[in-house]
């Protein structure tokens, strides 16, 4: 794939219109294809937002999804959920984020449905932009999963799911996506306190049947449920061993702290393509085109701008659709205007 510099992209999820989760709260009231045609317009919704700011690479926005990941238990057998661990009232964190019992042996027979959500988009997106799909990887899935007598530990879960994602990231490869980021947030938050080489070897070998075959790229950030982050939010703990991933593109939350170790992404795009989260998607402070421009303007001391995408730091569910919509138009606006001036 030729690369365009100062590409605009996203991590994959988008706010969901307010109707759908109307509707969501209700689906009682609702039949099987009332629920099909509200998730195509909500899909359409989406599309619209994206294609219209300009967006080089869109997904579906995640329409279907419960948060990024918490639906694909949806798809795995021998999980129960949950909700004993959880703290009900106060101030709203990851420690409200509900947790589920492993009570048999962790097999999805009939994927992930990421093949299903990639379908519908390839269907209703317009000619243009890459079509690119977004799934968590076992790590990161393992998150909410409780050990047992058969799994053990986190690490155990981990290898069980590994399998389960390897296949659904073939399933979509085979299904003509050319743009998959596998979602791994929690080994940057725990890269401070884990053992980052089996990160990686846990990373690589759950990719290891699409690299070379797509576009793949890893999200790498520090938390954002209701807002608020949950590691510690430095990049030195993955360095050296992150510059390892086999990946195409790596992607950075930078807007958020406020560009803190930009000088770091230096060794990143040494190795791969980098995609910077410029845009904070935990404010509500609408970035203006010049913004932008300045903050382009400052990744590119340290990342040739073909081998620079641009961003928002994290997935834009958590943030109202008004914001996320004249967010992502200004990014555009200030990476156009960036390009032109190369």
């Amino acid at each position: 794939m030729k690369n365009i510099p100062i590409r605009t992209t996203v991590v994959g999820s988008y706010p969901f219109p307010g109707w759908l989760e109307f509707a969501s709260q209700n689906l009682d009231k609702l039949g099987k294809a009332d629920i099909e045609e509200m998730i195509e317009d909500a899909v359409i919704a989406a599309i619209h937002d994206q294609t219209t700011a300009g967006l080089d690479v869109i997904t579906d926005g995640e329409q279907t999804r419960l948060d990024f990941n918490l639906s694909f238990y949806g798809f795995i057998q021998g999980i129960r959920q949950n909700d004993t661990e959880t703290r009900k009232f106060g101030p709203p964190a990851h420690d409200q984020r509900g947790k589920n019992d492993i009570v048999g042996e962790l097999i999805a027979p009939n994927g992930l449905g990421a093949v299903k959500e990639f379908s519908r988009l390839k269907k209703l997106a317009p000619p243009g932009p890459v079509l690119k799909a977004s799934v968590p990887g076992p790590y990161t899935l393992s998150g909410r999963l409780m050990p047992n007598e058969k799994y053990k530990d986190r690490y155990q879960i981990t290898e069980a799911l590994l399998p389960i994602v390897a296949r659904e990231l073939e399933a979509l490869v085979a299904a003509g996506c050319t743009e998959i980021t596998v979602d791994e947030p929690s080994m940057s938050c725990y890269a401070y306190k884990e053992d980052t080489k089996r990160f990686v070897d846990i990373f690589n070998r759950t990719v290891q049947g699409v690299t070379g075959k797509c576009n793949l790229s890893t999200h790498l950030c520090f938390g954002n449920f209701k807002g608020r982050p949950v590691g510690y939010r430095s990049i030195k703990p993955m360095l050296p061993d992150f510059l390892d991933l086999n990946v195409n593109e790596i992607h950075i939350e930078m807007a958020n702290r406020e560009f803190a170790e930009i000088d770091l992404l230096k060794t990143f795009a040494e190795k791969m393509n980098v995609a910077v989260g410029i845009i904070d998607v935990k404010n509500y402070y609408i970035e203006t085109v010049d913004d932008v421009v300045e903050r382009i303007e400052r990744c590119l001391k340290y990342i040739p701008a073909e081998k620079l995408s641009v961003a928002p730091d994290c997935g834009l569910s958590q943030t109202a659709r008004w914001a996320s919509r004249q967010k992502l138009v200004n990014m555009v606006k200030g990476a156009v205007k960036v390009r032109e001036n190369l």
